[in-house]
């Protein structure tokens, strides 16, 4: 394959102040031995993006955000000839980029199974600091720093599946989490709690696992509309209730009588996440998905809600690579099986109305928007 020509500049969307990003033109950085240049293809907006654009509650501005994403190599260091699983890499290749840990900390020295755990951990997207702007995705071209965690990806011809891959990597580590507290049969009564991308994602990959009954509870019909094509035996609205009491008694009424046996938590509503206590049966199991911002403190009972009840809890936290590797065999299996995961990307927006892009995905119309480098 003959190499491809390089511009000498490119765009980059600079996060300059909350509610405002910066498209500018500048000079494409040079690549060392242990380094990759991408070409951009495309980049969801994830729900970290949408928190960092609309507050800056990292600090991290000026900064180029975007991580859910995929592209080709057009050129990479001499040192670089394998992906993170072994897979040969050269230019050409689809890649996507997963979570470096930093190698170094207490976490990464003592425990090799929490390295996402890692405080240093650096992902592309997340990166404020560097010499230069194109480290994450929301750009023309984006450069992979020494040791980063790339996956090829060439067979997955679909640019739209490909950029589900990263949020498939969150919703794969979640249920590896959960199985540690609860013990999935085919009959089991699952709950899933909020239905953007993320919980959408999560039905499906529950459904590929043979689960028969997933409960899917939103707020809006074509999201619950969504969860049952994506393979949900039963939803539950819960703004057609009046309380939190009356839309436990909803769920109760399609599980059993009894509550959801295992409930993830997808939304970052600290409201709902309280809520997620009430719509578990005695015995069951709760796994928290949704918080990777903080918004703030919920309000449970330890008698009414946990004790009483014996409930197990968890949390998740992004991914380990492992995960990424299940995630794309996940997305494959799920397109096999005629799911509609695809159909998750609603909106697509070019580079240059990036900014109209984070302000409709922050109202909530659409489900998963991706921003391209041209339309």
């Amino acid at each position: 394959m003959s190499e491809p020509t390089i511009p000498a500049e490119g765009r980059v969307a600079v996060l300059t102040e909350p509610r405002h990003i910066d498209v500018r033109t500048l000079p494409l950085p040079e690549i060392n031995d242990d380094e990759v240049l991408v070409r951009v293809e495309g980049c969801g907006i994830c729900g970290t993006d949408q928190s960092e654009y609309r507050a800056d509650p990292f600090g991290f501005a000026p900064i180029v955000l975007g991580h859910e994403a995929t592209g080709e190599v057009v050129k990479i260091g001499g040192n670089v000839t394998t992906d993170y699983s072994g897979k040969p890499l050269k230019v050409g290749d689809k890649i996507v980029t997963g979570l470096r840990p930093c190698g170094h900390c207490a976490i990464c020295k003592r425990r090799a199974d929490m390295i996402h755990l890692c405080e240093n951990g650096e992902i592309h997207g997340l990166m404020p600091g560097e010499d230069h702007f194109f480290n994450g995705w929301y750009s023309d071209y984006m450069k992979c720093n020494p040791g980063a965690v790339i996956f090829n990806v060439n067979d997955m011809p679909d640019r739209d599946l490909r950029i589900l891959i990263e949020p498939a990597a969150v919703i794969v580590h979640a249920v590896e989490e959960a199985k540690k507290i609860y013990d999935f049969k085919h009959g089991s009564h699952v709950l899933v709690q909020g239905c953007g991308p993320i919980g959408l994602l999560l039905v499906a990959l529950l459904k590929t696992y043979g689960i028969r009954n997933i409960v899917a509870v939103d707020a809006k019909e074509a999201r619950l509309e969504m969860a049952k094509k994506l393979g949900a035996t039963a939803t539950v609205n819960f703004s057609d209730y009046d309380s939190v009491d009356a839309a436990a008694e909803a769920v109760r009424n399609v599980t059993e009588g009894l509550g959801a046996e295992m409930g993830f938590q997808c939304t970052g509503s600290p409201a709902a996440a309280a809520a997620l206590f009430k719509y578990i049966r005695r015995g069951g199991s709760y796994c928290e998905v949704g918080f990777f911002t903080n918004t703030g403190d919920a309000t449970y009972n330890p008698h009414l809600d946990v004790c009483q009840k014996e409930i197990k809890l968890t949390g998740s936290w992004t991914y380990q690579a492992g995960d990424w590797l299940e995630a794309q065999e996940f997305l494959k299996e799920a397109k096999d099986r005629g799911l509609p995961v695809m159909d998750l990307v609603t909106n697509v927006f070019p580079l240059d109305r990036i900014n109209e892009a984070m302000e409709y995905a922050l109202s909530m119309q659409g489900l998963k928007i991706e921003v391209v480098p041209e339309l």
